[in-house]
């Protein structure tokens, strides 16, 4: 019997967000920017909530987590796309591709139940304020963030595993930006419809659980606001939460727009731009929402900017 030959995939070609010459330089500043802005705004968040006593509680510990998992998220994302925009041929190894898929997966499912765990911080503080200390102990704080982890990183291992035990050894075009689950899909030559089932079947799960439990809290944390007769308890009350709702909004709704528009509308360029939204835009949004929003923030930033610049002036008078 004659040998089929056979060329297998060493390696990926990632064929990024546009080929249009004129746009690849302004692409590159534009997100060399955001970039910029999401490494300063997340460390920056994570250090203020880490030196600040005031900061040291159930919200703020989460929400550190949410920056770290924006930070390593991004990082996992937009450094190699933005390599798109300076050379012809943006190649990555097979290993490395199963990296960035990997992680990539992680941080993405990690924030869905990250998310998740804050919504149900938020009804507890809203919902049941005097419990609020004896409910939400550091043991348990600690648990509502680590399942999220350990959870997001067994799938990701699991479906990584899976997408890179098929056989690739046809194109190696990746039509994306970074190596992602359906595009690779595309370029295999094994057999993907046990593969298809099962990526529908987690992200539908892990969509449905972690949206349930925000949309479950913020039910009750709603019904609780309508109650209190005060209009500046209400107002109170709102911006304890306003911060977290604003960025559910955002992820939420550009996952539903990307995963629940009708076929007919489905195009790859409106599935990058949507991708781009929620792995480049909402980790440089999400410190700034809190930021911007939250007068302890707000308050701890400025302690934190008067002791630097006091720390100058000493340093000066001393040289």
């Amino acid at each position: 019997m004659a040998e089929v030959n056979t060329t297998y995939v060493t390696e990926f070609i990632l064929k990024g967000i546009t080929d249009r010459p004129e746009l690849q330089a302004a692409c590159f500043v534009v997100f060399l920017v955001i970039y910029l802005v999401t490494v300063l705004g997340n460390l920056g968040l994570i250090t203020l909530i880490r030196i600040d006593a005031r900061l040291h509680t159930p919200m703020y510990y989460f929400l550190s987590h949410l920056a770290f998992v924006d930070f390593c998220y991004s990082s996992a994302i937009t450094p190699k796309m933005m390599v798109n925009f300076v050379v012809e041929y943006n190649t990555i190894s097979f290993n490395a591709c199963a990296t960035q898929l990997g992680c990539f997966l992680t941080f993405m499912i990690t924030e869905c139940f990250l998310l998740a765990s804050m919504a149900y911080d938020r009804y507890v503080a809203i919902c049941n304020p005097l419990h609020y200390s004896t409910l939400m102990s550091k043991r348990f704080c600690i648990q509502l963030v680590a399942v999220p982890y350990i959870y997001s990183f067994l799938v990701a291992l699991f479906h990584t595993i899976i997408t890179f035990r098929l056989t690739y050894c046809g194109p190696n075009v990746i039509n994306h930006f970074y190596c992602d689950d359906l595009p690779l899909l595309a370029l295999s030559c094994s057999d993907t419809h046990m593969k298809e089932i099962l990526i529908f079947a987690f992200a539908g799960f892990d969509m449905i659980c972690s949206s349930s439990i925000v949309l479950t809290s913020y039910i009750f944390i709603i019904a609780a606001i309508l109650r209190i007769r005060s209009s500046q308890g209400r107002r109170k009350a709102i911006s304890t939460c306003g911060s977290h709702m604003v960025a559910v909004t955002i992820f939420y709704g550009t996952l539903i727009f990307m995963y629940l528009q009708p076929k007919s509308n489905h195009s790859l360029d409106t599935d990058k731009m949507a991708s781009v939204f929620y792995t480049v835009v909402i980790p440089m949004l999400n410190p700034l929402i809190y930021s911007l929003r939250n007068k302890e923030v707000k308050g701890a930033t400025k302690k934190a900017l008067d002791k630097g610049y006091e720390t100058l002036k000493i340093l000066k008078l001393r040289k």
